[in-house]
């Protein structure tokens, strides 16, 4: 006898559904019956589109995560949070510079952080977003862009900010200024990326094309690997 598979009450926009206890927040939804137009991506948890706010019944305290991630729990209450315009302040990379000033001239709202933590309670990544805020608060743009290396944009610390601050889009500027003019140049890279301008290898990629898969197995088999 086949064994029986373990329900579990969800609510989905206030209506009960019993599904499947091992299913993910969006295999739930669909599983009961709804087609997901908006708010899903990758499924694999990087995108940041599927960012979705939760309660559990009988617990006061609000739950964030993204749907693909996030398996059901019992008597869960889920809301999808549609997309909004978190403001984006539109810039010249190549036009500013790596200093404190064009964090605050861009994003003036950086300096409205409250320090009160609702962002990083928010973030499904579990990254330290009011430390790196308080990063941009300084102008250390070297540290914001580390700190949120693994930002996934999901939106939801802004979402959830009582200052409307847009804590991704500060820092994704931060990455960008931080790769483009204090990260370390890679001397060998540029190298490569002069020889492939030269083209330098367009003959031995031409000849790799014309063999067939035995042809490419034996060379990858015949291959020296660097110790």
């Amino acid at each position: 006898m086949a064994e029986q598979t373990e329900m579990v009450p969800v609510f989905i926009m206030g209506k009960r559904y019993d599904v499947p206890a091992s299913l993910t927040i969006m295999k739930a939804m669909e599983w009961a019956g709804y087609t997901l137009i908006r708010g899903v991506g990758c499924r694999g948890g990087f995108c940041g589109a599927c960012a979705t706010v939760y309660r559990i019944k009988d617990d006061p305290k609000l739950y964030f995560g993204l749907a693909c991630q996030t398996v059901v729990r019992p008597d869960m209450y889920l809301g999808q949070i549609p997309f909004f315009p978190a403001k984006r302040a539109p810039y010249d990379i190549k036009a500013i510079k790596a200093e404190p000033a064009t964090i605050f001239m861009t994003y003036p709202e950086t300096l409205r952080c409250l320090g009160c933590g609702t962002c990083t309670k928010a973030c499904p990544q579990e990254l330290d977003v009011k430390g790196y805020m308080a990063a941009a608060m300084r102008g250390d743009i070297e540290k914001v862009a580390n700190m949120s290396f693994d930002c996934i944009m999901c939106g939801l610390c802004a979402a959830r900010c009582p200052a409307e601050e847009p804590q991704y889009n500060i820092a994704i500027m931060c990455r960008r200024l931080y790769g483009r003019y204090l990260a370390p140049r890679s001397e060998h890279l540029e190298k490569r990326v002069q020889e492939l301008h030269e083209h330098k290898y367009d003959e031995e990629l031409k000849a790799l094309k014309a063999l067939d898969m035995a042809g490419l197995k034996a060379l990858y088999k015949e291959r020296v690997i660097e110790k």
